[in-house]
């Protein structure tokens, strides 16, 4: 299948009709966890999709390009970016009874500006050798002293951290969020880096013994025959706040205002919302699909229950900002 290379496709989309049956997304999602998807959509419908992957940037980008943008359709992780491109006002409210139907109100936007695909857990590796059973059990806990010197993470400013923070927020306010994050700190066996593939290596590797992560990276690493040995080093646990449940977040899209195909991505949008798609985020991608009845890959599922949180996700979103001046204010990644 041929496709057009990243780097030309806004500059060929601006510069000469698109054709009927393609869409253009932009994405901040890593290419290996979508592309499937796009494949198979394209299988069963004949329009192609192209991908420009954007690591920085991509809203500044939309508002630059304003009506001549070429992109249809964005594809993000984290709340507080869907919940950024639509205060941006770079995108369009979509009405599809598929999307009412398949998608849950409390994983949608109110306007219909975005739509969540998948969610994802915030959770804590542990060392199966150094970590005991029930010995973590809160996000709370974390600031405990008795883990000094015991804890992995990458940096804070990371929208992943960023958004547990803004939930931690939510839960207990600023002036409790800022110890925490001190204590939090305080117990951090090294300075914060890498992803969170990495934190697991440090577990393996004895330089600390829990750390922060997203669930679906314990499947990619054990797909992966170097990472394997580091996902057998530790276990998955589900911690909570003290007066909820686990933070949850998701990944989205969104249909742009320019959007010059609209009736294909809304087509894709929907595909992307169906059974299959949903299966096959949750078989291949390891994430937990937002439709309800799909059932959740096996390897997820030997992972155990939990009980997501109920925070309202645009709450969380709104208090990105406080998490990050806070995370500064206490240097967290200094």
């Amino acid at each position: 299948m041929t496709r057009m290379p990243i780097f030309a496709l806004a500059l060929a989309a601006i510069a000469t009709p698109l054709a009927a049956e393609e869409v253009n997304v932009y994405s901040l999602r890593q290419p290996e966890l979508i592309q499937p998807l796009f494949d198979r959509f394209t299988e069963k419908t004949g329009i192609e999709v192209n991908v420009a992957t954007i690591d920085k940037g991509m809203v500044e980008r939309l508002v630059n390009e304003g009506d001549r943008s070429p992109a249809d359709l964005v594809m993000t992780v984290d709340i507080a970016r869907l919940a950024e491109v639509v205060d941006a006002g770079v995108t369009q409210p979509v009405e599809s009874e598929v999307l009412t139907a398949n998608i849950p109100a409390e994983f949608r936007d109110p306007g219909n500006q975005w739509f969540g695909l998948t969610t994802r857990a915030r959770v804590v590796y542990a060392s199966k050798e150094r970590v005991a059973d029930g010995e973590v059990t809160t996000y709370e806990d974390l600031a405990d002293p008795k883990w000094k010197g015991r804890i992995c993470t990458r940096p804070g400013t990371h929208d992943y951290n960023l958004g547990l923070t803004a939930a931690m927020i939510e839960h207990h306010g600023i002036d409790y969020t800022r110890e925490w994050l001190k204590g939090l700190k305080a117990n951090l066996a090294k300075k914060p880096e890498g992803n969170d593939r990495a934190q697991v290596k440090s577990i393996w590797a004895g330089e600390c013994d829990i750390s922060l992560g997203n669930t679906y990276y314990m499947g990619k690493m054990l797909e992966d025959p170097e990472q394997q040995e580091w996902a057998n080093s530790v276990r998955i646990i589900y911690p909570v706040f003290e007066n909820g449940g686990t933070h949850m977040n998701v990944s989205g899209v969104a249909m742009t205002k320019a959007a010059p195909n609209r009736e294909a991505a809304l087509k894709l949008m929907e595909f992307l919302a169906s059974d299959e798609a949903q299966q096959i985020y949750a078989e291949l991608n390891y994430e937990f699909p937002v439709k309800p009845g799909v059932a959740l890959s096996p390897v997820v599922a030997s992972w155990g229950e939990f009980t997501p949180d109920t925070l309202n996700l645009m709450d969380v979103a709104r208090s990105r900002p406080a998490a990050l001046k806070l995370m500064e204010e206490v240097n967290f990644d200094g």
